[in-house]
């Protein structure tokens, strides 16, 4: 596992942005996994003005979901489809057609999540999933103690996890959904190369025990340690609890510069 400690939550997402230009160069068609919540906003942002510059070409790429609330009309604006079209696809000039998700409102839910994962192999696999992580070491939604090898299903929210939500549905907890599918850990750990972005010293013990501690359902997010090609961009304060930190920045900072993230 690579650790990239940057300065700030913008120069993680033009770090990763450029790791996501570099991909699309070599390989236009490529299915990128993306992520819903604030971490990963300076990624899209720093991407798109990629591709109003001509840095980037997303013309041939794809989008696919990481998780999505079970219930919710993919048209209401807070469903994960609708916050994605927004944030992600808008913002890049790529339309719905080059998007793939799961499907929250089918009347068959497990029947949806494995047709989830059977179009995520169909399509080739993910090239590039971008993470963020919960101050749990969740990953998707996958909470503490969740099968290392589990695939796309249906999960259960926490009431914390509700009430965290309700401020996106008026501050109405009863808005907020019961359930989401989530692409599971083992489903993840398919991808080619993940990339985890943390910002913020709420994140730092989180981000710890991914790099430094045990593989342990505890902290789902451990899993990385055991894929190919994971990297870990953190702010300062996402640093901070990191033993290894010196270690991390000395490897970076001398590692040959073709050789990206």
């Amino acid at each position: 596992m690579e650790v990239v400690i940057v300065p700030d939550a913008k120069a993680g997402g033009e770090l990763i942005a450029e790791a996501m230009a570099k991909l699309l160069r070599r390989k236009p068609g490529a299915l990128l996994g993306v992520a819903t919540g604030s971490t990963p906003l300076p990624v899209y942002e720093a991407l798109a003005a990629k591709v109003r510059s001509g840095a980037a070409d997303v013309g041939r790429a794809r989008i696919a979901q990481l998780d999505e609330y079970v219930g919710l009309p993919a048209e209401h604006p807070e469903s994960y489809r609708s916050v994605l079209r927004r944030e992600v696809l808008e913002p890049l000039g790529m339309g719905m057609d080059q998007f793939t998700g799961p499907d929250g409102t089918a009347d068959d839910v497990q029947g949806a999540c494995e047709a989830y994962d059977k179009a995520l192999s169909d399509a080739g696999g993910v090239d590039l999933q971008l993470l963020g992580i919960g101050t749990d070491g969740h990953i998707g939604f996958n909470e503490p103690c969740s099968s290392l090898a589990s695939r796309t299903r249906i999960k259960t929210l926490t009431e914390q996890t509700r009430i965290d939500n309700a401020r996106f549905f008026d501050g109405d907890i009863d808005q907020v959904p019961h359930h989401v599918i989530t692409q599971g850990i083992g489903t993840i750990l398919e991808a080619r190369h993940l990339v985890l972005l943390a910002t913020g010293e709420g994140k730092a013990d989180a981000v710890a025990a991914t790099v430094e501690g045990p593989i342990a359902a505890v902290c789902p997010a451990s899993a990385l340690q055991l894929h190919p090609h994971a990297t870990v961009v953190v702010d300062e304060a996402a640093a901070s609890k990191l033993k290894l930190a010196d270690y991390f920045r000395h490897t970076y900072l001398n590692k040959p510069e073709w050789q990206g993230i």
